[in-house]
């Protein structure tokens, strides 16, 4: 009964996001109109270096289509439940939330799996078919493969999503999570890989963009779907998806439930 809730929660969040048709046309039309210019730097810059981080150059450029069909499904830029917790805040409605005979948490899970679910059959897979169109890329033709990639895309929602719930729980000592949230976007845009792969950084640096939770959002399932993982890796890279995932989920429940004592105190 409640997974049936849960269910119906990412259906309808699907549905909402499927009503948005000028929005979905015009971010699947910018993130196409970015992937051509980043894969025309990405190919010029392996062309004068070749095989930088470990990449050939159609990897490269396939790397930079992943990541852009992962912008909007992984909501790296933030987004999404946020918007919609952040116009509570501000009416008090936050207060019913809380109180309904459903878990807070996993109500918006529930509906970020939704979201992304559309935002990747749409803005990502429709980018991903352009770039394939205009440039040669390193894309695997294993069914098995393919679905090893949404299996750490599945597991990058949900370590994104835990990230986001942290940065938006703010919102009840703040009344205003804006700041917090920026802040989250900028160190995400960086240490995901979105920008670039994280092979590319240096030293130390490299080292600990690779441990941070945001190299679950992007990064890896790059490396899934490039073949970077395979075996024992693969089961590596899925375990620390996991192990994030369990991590930010958990700390997100503990500032549940500080957030929930706090309401009650107010008087809420």
């Amino acid at each position: 009964m409640v997974g049936g809730v849960y269910l119906s929660v990412a259906r309808g969040a699907f549905r909402r996001y499927s009503t948005y048709r000028a929005a979905t046309v015009a971010g699947t039309v910018t993130n196409s109109v970015f992937g051509v210019i980043l894969a025309s730097t990405m190919l010029a810059l392996w062309r004068a270096r070749p095989g930088l981080g470990g990449y050939d150059a159609a990897q490269a450029v396939t790397y930079t289509w992943i990541s852009q069909a992962l912008l909007a499904t992984v909501a790296v830029w933030g987004g999404g439940f946020q918007d919609d917790l952040q116009a509570r805040f501000r009416s008090g409605d936050i207060a019913v939330d809380l109180y309904r005979p459903v878990d807070f948490q996993g109500w918006w899970l529930a509906a970020d799996l939704g979201r992304a679910a559309f935002q990747l059959v749409t803005r990502g897979a429709l980018p991903v078919l352009v770039g394939a169109a205009l440039f040669d890329l390193a894309l695997p033709g294993s069914p098995l493969v393919w679905a090893e990639f949404l299996l750490a895309v599945a597991l990058a929602v949900v370590v994104s999503f835990g990230l986001r719930f942290l940065a938006s729980l703010t919102g009840f000592w703040l009344h205003e999570s804006e700041g917090v949230r920026a802040v989250m976007t900028v160190v995400s845009m960086f240490f995901s890989g979105m920008l670039l792969p994280l092979a590319l950084f240096p030293g130390l640096l490299g080292e600990l963009a690779r441990a941070l939770p945001f190299s679950a959002m992007v990064q890896l399932p790059a490396d899934v779907l490039l073949r970077r993982r395979t075996g024992t890796g693969l089961l590596a890279l899925y375990g620390f998806q996991l192990g994030w995932a369990a991590a930010l989920l958990a700390l997100g429940r503990t500032g549940q439930a500080l957030a929930v004592r706090r309401v009650v105190v107010q008087g809420g």
